[in-house]
């Protein structure tokens, strides 16, 4: 069928032929033909097995369409999240099915036939072969579905819109009660246009109060992790350790750079146009599609020395290459109005070239072949040495986070580490400055570490407690000084509390998201301090300033659209709730852990002969 219909459909383009079997793919899961289990499964929704090959077939066709809509390819962590994306889908699917069968809602022949010709899917709307003008036209696309190429996307069409429709009877039924009564939408007017303004002091207990005021005992800390368990559950940890090799620019790359630059000053003096020459030549890709023209601009706007070169440079000469942070320029100024540059460059990057690069790729090469994708823990300390690079141990490495080497966040190293073996070591990965290779030193499964594992934490936080026990007496303090007649900015400068002054805002944009804040703001009568409002870990003290009623006038002028506004947005949080329980209903067993191992793993499981 898939030649026929690539045959048939040659002038759709190839974006829709790739939208359309996503949607193919994705929704025509027939649940009674993948009962009964098999050795090869993902899992089980609902006590239905997914077979391991069609859930690949869904992961592959996704990572396809998002590669082909990003114009590269998917990294380990957008794969994984496309894997998590389409488990979720299947879920979904499952539970509406189950719910289509339950409530008996069904769909025609005709009523499918009749959204297709009517409601084309907003992706084929952009089709060049279905414009007029610039503007869909909707008798082109009924005709091209009349004809031979178009009757093979029928069946696609079919399928989707079999389950769109469904799901919308179905939506219907859900929120077919969904009412806002007239009070609620006033209320809910109030909310979004009543506005305060307030002073307000924040005792901050860890910062006011000193260490030294709360010491703990090891016995008070065990005593508070025992207390506390739920308090310390930590997810699934991996430990790392790494080896990097750098790849920075040297001083042989920025004469290179430099001597590119100066070549290219000779041949625009020689007569080539400065503009022809920063089309082909400039990194600046922006700029080089309009032959270098950067927009107008000002002191301040651009790199220092950038800016220093364009200011003095006379018209319509060629600069020396100029340095930057982004490396050399070749700068033309055409014109000066007003303090404004206009001016046309040539970047030319310092990168690692030449021999350099050589010497680079070589050890690189070696970096991979000593210690990527090994089962043997030894090969990264091997490396190590023959590289004469240091094994360094990364922070420990929260399932669901990602891997960060100081303030680099480096991709992939996060889904790879909860896929390897104690002792594997990971594929190259690469960032801007620098080639990493991980190995997985050991985990700890979600749950309560032990005590002597987080001790530290455990202390820190049992001080904390500490301290928010004796914070009060500072915000009592505080609130004394007011009625002493300070002022509360004052009171709050003399305890060590925070102050600011806050608004206008409403209820439901406040600067402060904590409930009893914002209802203390449009509860308290206007220049009233409150008293002491406590939270798990700070106390505020404040006063409202100002306050701005909602205005009933434009609350019964725009009644009927706010209104519509409302009910539709009720209905979306119905459906949207409906939809969460629908899917934690469903018995979910996911194996996709045991299944998607790393690439050494599934290597080292090959027979031998194969490999």
């Amino acid at each position: 069928m898939m030649r026929v219909f690539r045959s048939a459909a040659g002038k759709v383009a190839a974006f829709v032929f790739a939208f359309l079997m996503l949607l193919f793919v994705l929704t025509s899961v027939d649940w009674s033909q993948v009962t009964g289990g098999s050795r090869s499964t993902v899992g089980t929704i609902d006590g239905v097995s997914i077979p391991l090959q069609q859930f690949q077939q869904m992961v592959q066709s996704e990572v396809a369409a998002r590669q082909q809509q990003n114009g590269r390819s998917l990294s380990e962590e957008e794969v994984a999240e496309v894997r998590d994306a389409v488990w979720q889908n299947l879920i979904q699917q499952r539970v509406l099915d189950r719910e289509f069968t339950a409530r008996h809602i069904t769909v025609s022949p005709d009523e499918i036939a009749e959204t297709i010709q009517n409601n084309p899917p907003p992706q084929l709307m952009q089709a060049p072969e279905f414009q007029t003008d610039g503007q869909f036209d909707l008798q082109k696309y009924q005709a091209y579905l009349r004809s031979a190429a178009g009757a093979q996307i029928v069946p696609l069409l079919e399928q989707e819109y079999a389950s769109q429709i469904r799901q919308a009877k179905l939506m219907r039924v859900v929120t077919s009660d969904v009412y806002v009564s007239d009070p609620e939408l006033w209320q809910i007017w109030r909310d979004t246009y009543e506005k305060a303004t307030i002073e307000i002091a924040r005792v901050l207990p860890a910062a006011v109060i000193p260490d030294s005021a709360a010491p703990i005992t090891e016995a008070e800390a065990r005593d508070f992790y025992q207390k506390n368990q739920e308090r310390f559950r930590r997810p699934a940890t991996a430990y790392l350790s790494y080896i990097q090799l750098l790849r920075f620019a040297d001083a042989s790359d920025s004469a290179a750079a430099l001597k590119r630059a100066t070549d290219l000053r000779a041949e625009i003096l020689a007569g080539a146009p400065f503009a022809e020459v920063a089309t082909r030549e400039s990194s600046d890709s922006v700029s080089a599609a309009n032959g270098g023209l950067l927009p107008e601009f000002g002191k301040g706007q651009m790199d220092q020395a950038f800016e220093k070169a364009a200011m003095s440079l006379p018209l319509n000469v060629v600069s020396e290459p100029v340095l930057s942070q982004f490396g050399y320029h070749l700068i033309k100024v055409e014109g000066r109005t007003g303090g404004k540059v206009k001016a046309r460059h040539i970047l030319i990057p310092i990168e690692i070239t030449g021999q350099h690069r050589n010497d680079l790729d070589a050890r690189a090469d070696q970096f991979e072949a000593l210690a990527a994708g090994k089962l043997d823990p030894a090969a990264l300390d091997t490396a190590a040495r023959a590289l004469g690079l240091t094994v360094g141990a990364a922070n420990p490495l929260q399932q669901g986070s990602r891997a960060q080497i100081g303030f680099q966040v480096i991709p992939d190293a996060g889904v790879w580490a909860f896929q390897a073996a104690k002792g594997e070591t990971s594929p190259v990965i690469e960032v801007d400055y620098a080639y990493f290779i991980f190995r997985l030193d050991s985990t700890q499964a979600e749950g309560v570490p032990p005590f002597e594992a987080i001790k530290a934490d455990v202390e820190a936080a049992a001080r904390d407690e500490k301290k928010i026990a004796q914070g009060r007496s500072v915000a009592e303090a505080l609130v004394r000084r007011v009625g002493e007649g300070s002022t509360l900015e004052q009171a709050a400068r003399a305890v060590g509390a925070n102050y600011q002054v806050l608004g206008p805002f409403t209820r439901i944009n406040p600067p402060i998201r904590d409930t009893r804040v914002v209802g203390a703001a449009f509860g308290l009568e206007v220049n009233k301090l409150s008293g002491i409002i406590a939270n798990d870990q700070l106390y505020y003290v404040m006063r409202v300033t100002k306050r701005e009623p909602a205005d009933s006038a434009a609350f019964l002028k725009d009644y009927d659209p706010f209104r519509a506004q409302q009910v539709r947005l009720a209905r979306q949080d119905r459906v949207r709730s409906y939809l969460e329980a629908l899917e934690t209903s469903a018995k979910v067993e996911d194996n996709r852990a045991q299944i998607f191992r790393t690439a050494a793993q599934a290597e080292a499981a090959q027979p031998a002969a194969s490999r």
